[in-house]
């Protein structure tokens, strides 16, 4: 589908910040923002593979059908926390399309990734709870007017857009394996957030001295609250004492989540300053928000040393024509939705599972990656990401299964350097990011742990 939107790539001051923003990139101005990579910290260190994973000691969001094998008499509880550094560039242009320099910003992040907890409902019936970040808006981008004419009348102008928020996920599944080596399940996914995107147009260095031109601010608020759900499958081809070879699939339901919307558009007039930038209905901005129909298929092995899974995930998000975003800018330029192709891989090896000399030999080596495509297209060129990803499992207890999980995460969105739109030569972002991600896990599986177990005795 078409969108007409102000550029999302034009040149940004280069400065480096923490804040609470939990993205940072001008690709988020458009439709629900970056999406995040699912997963607790193992599997996100295995390049977030997992449909296909069918483990009693982790917690897998990525299938509801593996909530079946959730451990017997116990649970499960696992919480992240991420911390990352973004930094994009960008090459700015002339009027001629000579380069002119390099634009490059930097920012640093940290939250909370996830929560999760499993536990058993029967015999073969699991469920998994979790509450995790689905995707996240943080932008801020200029652009300086470099009309002479306007320079010489007006004074300064400068266009500048910022957005900011997050939507949230919380995930309630339940599994149900009918036979041993096969599952399904089905899961209630609720969405909730609040993103507010801005679009600010300010003259400063007046050179006509009459006070009548005034900085103008539209802000749009879209608030959300939706259902959507998933179902998933897991067939164990081979599961005896030694290995497991698992098939899993996945279909997410995707649609509309209809935001609430307030705008506003506000002055700040000098000659009116008394009062104080009246809100005024703005019917410019338009924002629908809207989740992919999406396919994932995966394999994933395991025996008593070493782990290794891969997936793919289809999501059609270029299947509608009804979902958009406008801008009022002084340069447009048209953005496309289109489908996505994720490819993920990963290997884990432990050593000696039982050593109880060497703990270098219970602990967790991983590594993974991950490559695709963004969302949207900018001039009809697509934007590609990809990432490498490792990390450690430290092993709490030798006959348990809770850890301390650290992962390490290198990605990167590329894109040609420029595009031509309307004769002029625009430079496109790339971002480079690093990520750590610390993740706590917890499980038992000691008699003297068990929950849900009637006492005999008080």
């Amino acid at each position: 589908m078409a969108l007409v939107a102000v550029v999302a790539v034009l040149p940004t001051a280069s400065w480096a910040q923490t804040s609470s923003l939990n993205a940072y990139s001008p690709y988020s101005m458009y439709g629900p923002g970056e999406i995040h990579t699912p997963g607790s910290v193992q599997m996100r260190s295995m390049g977030g593979v997992g449909i296909g994973m069918r483990s009693a000691s982790q917690i897998n969001v990525l299938n509801p059908a593996a909530a079946s094998v959730a451990p017997s008499k116990s649970f499960l509880f696992d919480v992240n926390v991420d911390g990352a550094h973004y930094r994009n560039s960008q090459l700015k242009f002339d009027a001629q399309g000579n380069k002119l320099s390099t634009s490059r910003t930097a920012h640093n992040t940290a939250n909370i990734h996830n929560i999760g907890l499993a536990f058993p409902l029967a015999k073969n019936v699991g469920l998994m709870f979790n509450v995790s970040p689905y995707s996240s808006v943080g932008y801020r981008v200029v652009n300086t007017d470099e009309q002479q004419d306007n320079w010489a009348n007006i004074g300064r102008v400068q266009y500048i857009h910022s957005g900011e928020g997050d939507i949230t996920e919380v995930k309630l599944a339940v599994g149900w394996s009918p036979v041993r080596q096969f599952s399904i399940g089905i899961a209630a996914r609720y969405f909730w957030g609040t993103i507010e995107r801005d679009y600010t147009a300010q003259v400063s260095n007046v050179v006509t001295g009459s006070g009548v031109y005034a900085s103008t601010q539209g802000v749009d608020t879209f608030v959300l609250s939706n259902f959507k759900f998933q179902a998933g499958i897991q067939w164990a081809i081979i599961s005896n004492d030694k290995q497991m070879l698992c098939l899993g699939a996945t279909y997410d339901l995707g649609g509309l989540l209809n935001p609430r919307k307030q705008s506003y558009l506000y002055t700040d007039d000098q000659v009116n300053s008394s009062l104080g930038g009246l809100p005024i209905k703005n019917p410019i901005s338009k924002l629908e928000l809207r989740l992919p129909h999406q396919i994932g298929a995966g394999l994933y092995y395991v025996d008593r040393k070493i782990s290794w899974g891969v997936d793919y995930n289809y999501a059609m998000w270029g299947r509608d024509n009804d979902s958009y975003v406008e801008n009022a800018s002084n340069s447009n330029i048209t953005v496309n939705y289109t489908d996505t192709h994720t490819i993920k891989a990963g290997f884990e090896i432990i050593p000696r599972r039982g050593d109880t000399r060497n703990y270098l030999n219970r602990m967790s080596y991983r590594v993974g990656a991950r490559l695709g495509n963004y969302y949207q297209t900018f001039c009809s060129e697509r934007i590609n990401t990809m990432a490498i990803t490792a990390g450690l499992g430290f092993p709490i207890r030798l006959w348990g299964s809770s850890s301390i999980n650290v992962g390490f995460e290198y990605g990167r969105m590329s894109a040609p350097k420029s595009v031509s739109f309307q004769g002029q030569k625009i430079g496109l972002a790339t971002q480079n990011y690093y990520k750590i991600s610390l993740g706590f896990s917890l499980f038992s599986h000691d008699t003297s742990d068990y929950w849900f177990v009637r006492q005999k005795f008080d």
